[in-house]
């Protein structure tokens, strides 16, 4: 399968309709976003985030590659490498034996998805939630907030109850990675403004383009403004002191035409 698609940016649109179907403030959202995949879905190569699980492979297989292939599959969890492009190769070893089941066992996009949960992110297959998830974060919030629109996930969203969501939504062992409380420090950041996310947009596509805004954040700081200006200089273009839409045009063909 090829990973790499159009890999467009969160537009104001989709995260409004996540907003309205599940009921809760923008700044719970983008908390749980934060949490799972840093605030943002795609890898800079245009690939969506992704974790695998050897476990549940392990479990989607029978458990029949265990003995022969313990680093992909196996009953206990872990043998994580570093986040990225290894998690690729954990995962393209695994399509090699079962492609249906590697799909099925890794976390999408910017909500984590597993794959075994197509279903409740509204697609037929996990084939098909796969190819959407490399298309947009639209798409992967989208499959997010379809997954998430339980009440076990949206009341205690509601209700701030952070470690009951973090139960809920990254299991029981939520309290060594300090979930809970990550995701309400995130949620004092956010509650006091969200990202923009024509800023962002313009960020992530930089960083595509090899350049460094510092972080995804959806906030036009120095770093970002340098970026630019680093990017326009090779371009002949004058530098700029804010970000605009001119700008964010400027970027999306050039990271369409390398894509």
């Amino acid at each position: 399968m090829n990973f790499s698609g159009k890999a467009a940016p969160l537009d104001p649109t989709s995260l409004d309709d996540a907003v309205k179907l599940l009921g809760v403030d923008a700044a719970s959202l983008w908390s749980v976003i934060s949490v799972e995949t840093s605030g943002v879905g795609f890898l800079p190569d245009n690939r969506p985030k992704i974790l695998f699980e050897r476990h549940v492979f392990s479990g989607q297989t029978g458990h029949r590659f265990d003995s022969d292939h313990p680093d992909i599959s196996n009953r206990n969890p872990g043998g994580y490498g570093n986040s990225g492009a290894e998690e690729y190769a954990r995962l393209e070893k695994a399509m090699a034996l079962d492609q249906h089941a590697a799909l099925m066992s890794a976390s999408w996009g910017m909500g984590q998805i597993m794959g075994f949960n197509f279903q409740a992110a509204g697609f037929g297959s996990v084939e098909e939630m796969v190819a959407a998830m490399t298309a947009s974060e639209g798409n992967q919030l989208t499959a997010m907030a379809r997954f998430m629109n339980k009440p076990e996930f949206v009341s205690p969203l509601k209700q701030k109850n952070w470690a009951k969501f973090a139960e809920k939504y990254n299991g029981p062992g939520y309290a060594k990675n300090h979930y809970d409380e990550r995701l309400e420090k995130f949620y004092e950041k956010y509650s006091k403004g969200l990202p923009d996310l024509s800023v962002r947009a313009v960020q992530i596509l930089l960083v595509r383009l090899g350049f460094n805004p510092g972080p995804i954040d959806g906030e036009a700081g120095n770093r970002t403004i340098s970026a630019i200006n680093s990017y326009l200089s090779g371009e002949g273009q004058p530098p700029v002191s804010s970000v605009s839409t001119e700008i964010l045009s400027l970027l999306e063909k050039r990271a369409g035409k390398i894509s």
